[in-house]
């Protein structure tokens, strides 16, 4: 059996956690909205034609704030087409994904969703096909109380009252040259610098994001954030992370390594971003929203299936199994462990597309085994995250070199504190963990559930909902004073909560 050591001081933080980290992505992109979360049809729609099985699911995952309508999608969005009555909207092509899009769920429907879930909007604005003036425009649709063209024309729509939505995402992945409208770092600074203060002169109290480069193997990762930064630095608040991983090579050891890949990437985006303000001689720091983040291996059946400029084509269905919920488990460590300069967090998708939860179009919803890890830690992972000083054996994989066998994050809550760690050791064993707990004591209990599966390739399914699902651990760890023993069995998630 591997050991592993855990030291904890309660005097030494990382940060609080801001409540944000715990996020969720809705796009208009395969099922996601219809036949996903909107299915007038189904035998559990409420009365705007949502699913309410769907919404139970979501709500349990806790998730503060919303992306919305995308990524790529976002990039030829008219947000015109989805407001007023539904016989009146246009249907349009959706060149970014190949489909027909209705416009039937649009930018009220959504708002009224995010409430049913407990969530709030994070919108997206088009500065692909459009700019700043259609920018404004949209935030005066949605936050301006009336009086004018766009809020007058919300309340004509039913909405008396603004929505009040706080965070805007400049665009979508900007650099790539799959997005419509897409630009070079100084076309794209300028540009979102002139939307952003467009709109904070709308609504001084929003917050903005600005896309930083598409991922860390992305050739203009680096030279973009620093240009774009440089032209947009005084009206933007976030910057924005992107990251998918994923095992086609069958490569499990290398698969479970990725979430320390995902660290570097929030290191060097810190690194850039405060290089930008220093040469700005500036005070202001810019924090990290990761609001696209996830495993994601499609394999080509997956990619495009149904007719092209159809709705609601079965697209991007990722089936997770035990060993992607793993790797979901680190990137949430990761997370968290960065939680002094990541405030936002975007798991994306969240129904059906790349999603925690899967539906069959008027049959039933489920969770897949990554919805197990999100929740976890979207329910105990509030508070003020510690240190984690963890002694372990490492590996070396393709991937990376010196991986720990064992990733943890330390969350001390009002009443508890709760330890994450996953169990990745490649020799296949279980770990001994032990703890010290500096400047804790009266201890009234402990809890450990562990997420395990004896087939890494196991997935949840509408016939076998359960298979890959949380159980409390064999055994429970033991107290002696500050110290802990507990016992992760391989390959296994594992969240132990101590009630003070």
């Amino acid at each position: 059996m591997q050991k592993a050591k855990l030291t904890l001081d309660k005097d030494f933080t990382i940060s609080e956690v801001d409540p944000r980290l715990f996020g969720g992505f809705v796009e208009h992109l395969g099922r996601h909205i219809y036949t996903g979360i909107y299915e007038p049809e189904h035998p559990t729609a409420d009365e705007q034609g949502f699913r309410q099985d769907v919404i139970d699911l979501v709500k349990d995952l806790r998730m503060p704030v919303m992306r919305y309508p995308g990524g790529n999608f976002v990039s030829g969005y008219r947000w015109e087409d989805g407001v007023g009555a539904k016989d009146q909207r246009p249907a349009r092509l959706d060149l970014a994904w190949g489909a027909k899009e209705p416009n039937t769920f649009g930018t009220n429907e959504f708002a009224d969703w995010c409430k049913k879930v407990n969530s709030a909007p994070m919108l997206a604005v088009n500065l692909g096909t459009r700019g700043p003036e259609q920018a404004q425009e949209l935030v005066e649709y949605c936050n301006h109380p009336g009086g004018t063209y766009w809020s007058d024309w919300r309340k004509s729509h039913g909405y008396a009252n603004p929505h009040n939505v706080k965070l805007w995402c400049l665009g979508n992945e900007m650099d790539g040259p799959w997005q419509m409208g897409s630009k070079t770092a100084f076309e794209y600074g300028r540009i979102a610098n002139e939307a952003a203060k467009l709109m904070k002169w709308t609504d001084p109290s929003i917050e903005t994001v600005l896309c930083g480069s598409s991922g860390r193997g992305m050739r203009t990762f680096g030279k973009w954030e620093w240009e774009s930064l440089h032209e947009s630095y005084d009206n933007v608040d976030y910057l924005s992370l992107h990251t998918y991983y994923g095992n086609a090579s069958d490569d499990t050891p290398s698969f479970l390594a990725q979430p320390d890949n995902m660290a570097d990437f929030i290191r060097e985006s810190v690194a850039l971003s405060d290089a930008v303000g220093a040469s700005k001689k500036s005070k202001k720091k810019i924090h990290m929203s990761f609001d696209e983040w996830n495993v994601w291996y499609q394999t080509p059946d997956q990619v495009d299936q149904d007719e092209k400029w159809s709705v609601g084509r079965h697209q991007l269905e990722q089936k997770y199994t035990m060993e992607d919920a793993l790797v979901v488990g680190g990137m949430l460590i990761t997370l968290l462990t960065h939680a002094d300069r990541v405030k936002v967090g975007c798991i994306a998708q969240v129904v059906n597309v790349i999603g925690p939860v899967m539906t069959d179009p008027g049959g039933s919803a489920w969770k897949q085994s990554i919805y197990h890890p999100f929740e976890a830690a979207a329910t105990y992972g509030q508070g003020t995250v510690l240190h984690s000083l963890i002694d372990a054996p490492t590996y070396d994989s393709k991937s990376r070199d010196k991986a720990s066998v064992v990733m943890v994050a330390s969350v001390l809550g009002e009443d508890s504190l709760t330890v994450f760690a996953v169990n990745r050791d490649p020799s296949g064993q279980p770990v001994e963990l032990t703890g010290n707990l500096r400047g804790f004591e009266n201890w009234s209990g402990v809890q450990h559930s562990v997420l395990i599966n004896d087939d890494l390739k196991a997935r949840n399914t509408a016939d076998a909902p359960s298979r890959v699902a949380p159980q409390s651990a064999e055994t429970l760890p033991t107290l002696d004073g500050a110290n802990f023993t507990a016992i992760l069995p391989p390959y296994s998630w594992n969240v132990i909560r101590f009630t003070l």
